[in-house]
Parts: structure tokens; C-alpha cells; sequence
């Protein structure tokens, strides 16, 4: 069976499952912190995709990676996963889980590429701006890169709205080499 297919199904019932317990949020915030985990660990997969590693210490290990206090759901939702030895699939779970949920909730990610740091309150009228314009929650990510010089890139869904000063000396080059 194709991964893409595990993945969604557990994270589709792990979602319902959350839901019906109205805790999706929190689970939200741990499938967030486990699919963090696997980027920033990356032997954890190796690890967790070990044979040789008995299942007890696989369960403590993702719960672990999951963070402080993981719900009684989240730790049943790892049991079941290690029982039907699904347990390389669970990063493409979490991922997928953040995803569905994404769109339960209508939540865009946007991010906002600046020069400098940006004062919260500016950070907050581009987060108004773009919710305002997809009329949902937006999760707004801010990054300094000092290489665009000034101005600043706005990405949300599949919009990306360039008003960098790198970006415009280039469209000046390309105009003068013509």
C-alpha cells in the first residue's frame, strides 16, 4: 500500500478521533512538535525504523519526540501505530495530520521575508491583511534575510508578493541588458 494512503487514513481517524474528544487542538500541537522533531533530528527515523529496537522503547521515543505530557489519545494513537507496525510511516502521519487539520480549520500559512526586524505591530497589520484576503486564520512565520537589502517578500497559499529591493535591481538589470 502506497505510504501517501497510510499516512492520511491514521491522521484522518487520528483527526475524527480528536475531534469527537474535542482535542484536536492539543493534538494539533503535538503532531506539529513530532514532525518538527523528525527535520530536526533526523535519527530519529533511523532509530524508530530499527528493527532491532524492541517496541517499548520505540513508544518512548515518540513519545518523547512528542513533547511534555502527551495526550491519553496521542498515546493510544502511537500504540496502535507500533501494534500494526506502521511505525516508518508515523513522520508522514504527523505531517498529514497537521495538514487535514489545516484545512478543517481553514488555517493559511503565510510568511513574512524582511531585511530587518519588523515591529509586532507591522507583523500583525500583514497577518490582518492576508486574513483578510482569504478569509481564514493565518499561522504568519517571520524571517530576516539581510541579502534582499530592504523592502520586504510576502508568501501565503500560493501567492508571493515580492517587494524586495534585490528583486527590483534585478527586473533594472534585466530591462538594461535588453
Amino acid at each position: 500500500m502506497d505510504i501517501g494512503v497510510i499516512s492520511v487514513r491514521y491522521a484522518r481517524a487520528l483527526l475524527k478521533s480528536a475531534t469527537d474528544a474535542k482535542i484536536e487542538d492539543a493534538v494539533y500541537t503535538e503532531m506539529q512538535t513530532l514532525a518538527k522533531s523528525y527535520v530536526e533530528v533526523p535519527q530519529l527515523r533511523f532509530t524508530i525504523d530499527n528493527p532491532m529496537l524492541s517496541k517499548d522503547k520505540k513508544e518512548v521515543l515518540l513519545l518523547t519526540a512528542i513533547g511534555k505530557k502527551p495526550s491519553d489519545l496521542t498515546k493510544a494513537f502511537v500504540q496502535l501505530v507500533l501494534r500494526e507496525d506502521r511505525e516508518s510511516v508515523m513522520q508522514f502521519m504527523a505531517n498529514s495530520y497537521v495538514t487535514l487539520y489545516r484545512q478543517q480549520k481553514n488555517i493559511i500559512r503565510g510568511r513574512l521575508i524582511t531585511a530587518a526586524h519588523v515591529s509586532p505591530v507591522t507583523e500583525q497589520k500583514m497577518r490582518q491583511m492576508v486574513e483578510s484576503k482569504t478569509n481564514g486564520t493565518v499561522e504568519f512565520e517571520t524571517e530576516v534575510n539581510p541579502d534582499i537589502i530592504g523592502g520586504f517578500i510576502l508568501e501565503y497559499d500560493t501567492y508571493r508578493l515580492d517587494a524586495s529591493v534585490k528583486s527590483k535591481l534585478k527586473s533594472i538589470l534585466q530591462t538594461l541588458k535588453k
